[in-house]
């Protein structure tokens, strides 16, 4: 074969291997919803955030899983495509999150103890959900892909409490009541309608159908509460033009 021609292969396979390199390092960057629930129920992160393999270091006190726990103190790589790559990109931007407590000790994968100044301890523990369901794998393993929502929890015990979801209309006319129902999502991801839930602006608790009736007179963001279970994310409701400040 003439060398110009093999010199001229070589040139446009090197050129077609960066290309497909940057595509792919493209095509692995997306946004996912990540929300972050502290200590008492406190939501310490709820928004978009950009995936990247991030590098974490490891704490010889993130210990929350019993003594001798603690991490090596080692840097350790975690993809950008999972659970816990997420959180560690939300804690390099997200106010509160940072710094995260996590250990290697285990064979199982990344240990989470701690987000910020939430902490697991004694009996309590970070509980990860992807789409409403309880994840089988530690937080490193469990693959995400764009748009799913990451909900890291710090539960009390076990078991995990639930997850509460408000279902209400993006647009709402001033002082016209409106529906707005209330859901429980299990750790399995099945849902229930929920009873005696708080509900930003309703007057009463929702019904034994979840349902509660609300009348807004200003763009209000929806939240719903009630005692241990995981507040729920909140729901924009625009009147007209108008609609609630970040959403």
């Amino acid at each position: 074969m003439p060398r110009p021609f093999r010199l001229r292969t070589v040139i446009a396979c090197a050129l077609a291997l960066c290309l497909t390199l940057a595509f792919t390092a493209n095509a692995s960057a997306f946004q996912a919803t990540l929300r972050v629930v502290g200590q008492g129920n406190e939501v310490l992160s709820e928004g978009l955030v950009k995936t990247k393999t991030a590098s974490i270091k490891t704490s010889p006190n993130a210990t929350c899983f019993g003594s001798g726990t603690g991490g090596s103190g080692k840097a350790v790589s975690v993809p950008g495509n999972t659970a816990l790559g997420l959180l560690a990109q939300g804690a390099q931007t997200v106010k509160g999150l940072a710094p995260l407590s996590i250990s290697d000790h285990f064979s199982f994968g990344i240990a989470l103890c701690g987000v910020g100044k939430s902490v697991a301890k004694g009996k309590a523990s970070w509980f990860l959900k992807i789409n409403h369901k309880g994840a089988a794998v530690s937080g490193n393993k469990a693959k995400i892909k764009a748009g799913d929502e990451i909900l890291w929890d710090l539960a009390p015990s076990y078991p995990y409490p639930e997850e509460l979801v408000v279902s209400a209309p993006q647009q709402a006319t001033p002082g016209v009541p409106f529906a707005v129902h209330v859901y429980a999502y299990n750790e399995k991801g099945k849902h229930r309608p929920v009873q005696g839930a708080a509900v930003t602006g309703a007057i009463g608790p929702t019904d034994k159908n979840g349902k509660v009736m609300i009348t807004l007179t200003e763009p209000t963001a929806l939240i719903a509460g009630l005692g241990d279970d995981i507040p729920s994310a909140a729901a924009p409701v625009c009147l007209g033009s108008q609609c609630p400040v970040g959403s």
